[in-house]
């Protein structure tokens, strides 16, 4: 069994045994942690149901939980760490239940994970939500180049664009370079209709909405018309020496080896890299080989390149887009055996 972090003042819970064999403790919590609590459609309380092994419900301001002794202890660890992270200020969803869960089961502390925040905007915090998470931050801050390999939805490309939108916050690099190859789903760009900018828009907006996410329109806009902020196709770095920069390229999965080679050899100096995808969603033709999967077994061993593997439980998003990444990796793994 785990318990929650030590801390000055842990919260105040009132223990009885309304039958045999069950303990039932209650909290009495502020407005502010029960309506996180509650949140929408009582998606927080939903999922502690589900993930505890006791019953949980809210009634007011009153917090209870019932269940065997054992059971309500870890509950009580559970629930006392995102009780301090809303009183921290942190936004909660029912996510935050299994990424609290995963950090107490790692042995690691809930509050050095959640208070790690790479950027604020708008009294948004964005900071880890899982171990990995954080091992990632981590990483980014510390290699030149890291490689952020796994499922959609485990923040590898958010967090990258938050560290590098910081980075240049700082002055820490002069500039910002978003890339990604644009060839996804079998659609090229000389089939599909519009000028250049249409035909590479769609590739690049998921960019543009995390960007947007971090800074305010007008801002983001007049950093990109000024170049201190790219967004470009992957084709557009070949024969150029990046300095100064922090560069993402994302959806790396879709690139050759040959292309990889071209963006690594980029690097210039006072720059960071970071490369994101998923090798479970290639969208090349089934007879060439993904950059991605190829640079994993070349570079591994190079010091100041890190390599760090998502899985199924770093999902932040719907906790229905865990269970289908989680459902297509064991089909896919079925096939290769």
């Amino acid at each position: 069994m785990w318990a929650a972090s030590p801390r000055p003042s842990a919260p105040s819970w009132t223990v009885s045994s309304p039958t045999l064999g069950a303990v039932q403790e209650t909290l009495d919590v502020s407005n502010a942690v029960a309506a996180e609590l509650a949140g929408i459609s009582d998606g927080v309380l939903d999922a502690l149901n589900e993930r505890l092994k006791c019953h949980v419900r809210l009634r007011g301001n009153q917090l209870t939980l019932e269940g065997e002794d054992n059971q309500v202890a870890e509950a009580r660890a559970v629930i006392d760490e995102i009780v301090e992270l809303v009183e921290g200020g942190h936004q909660i969803g029912s996510h935050t239940v299994d990424a609290v869960l995963g950090t107490l089961e790692a042995g690691q502390d809930v509050r050095e994970v959640f208070d790690a925040v790479v950027w604020r905007h708008r009294g948004k915090k964005i900071a880890p939500k899982t171990v990995t998470q954080k091992e990632y931050v981590d990483s980014i801050r510390r290699a030149t180049v890291t490689f952020g390999i796994g499922p959609a939805g485990t923040g590898k490309t958010y967090l990258a664009m938050a560290l590098a939108v910081a980075a240049l916050h700082e002055r820490e690099v002069a500039r910002i370079i978003l890339t990604r190859p644009a060839v996804e789903a079998g659609e090229r760009l000389g089939f599909l209709p519009g000028d250049l900018m249409a035909k590479v828009d769609p590739y690049l907006r998921p960019l543009f909405d995390a960007l947007y996410d971090m800074l305010d329109p007008d801002k983001a806009n007049n950093l990109i018309e000024r170049g201190t902020i790219e967004v470009a196709p992957l084709a557009f770095m070949r024969g150029r020496t990046l300095n100064d920069s922090f560069i993402i390229l994302d959806e790396a999965q879709n690139t050759s080896p040959e292309q990889m080679q071209m963006f690594l050899t980029r690097l210039g100096f006072g720059s960071k890299v970071v490369v994101t995808g998923d090798v479970t969603q290639i969208d090349l033709p089934r007879e060439n080989r993904s950059g991605l999967v190829h640079v994993r077994d070349v570079l591994r061993n190079i010091a100041g390149i890190q390599f760090v593997e998502f899985g199924h439980k770093d999902v932040v998003r719907h906790k229905l887009v865990q269970r289908i990444v989680e459902a297509y990796k064991e089909h896919t793994d079925e096939r290769n055996r």
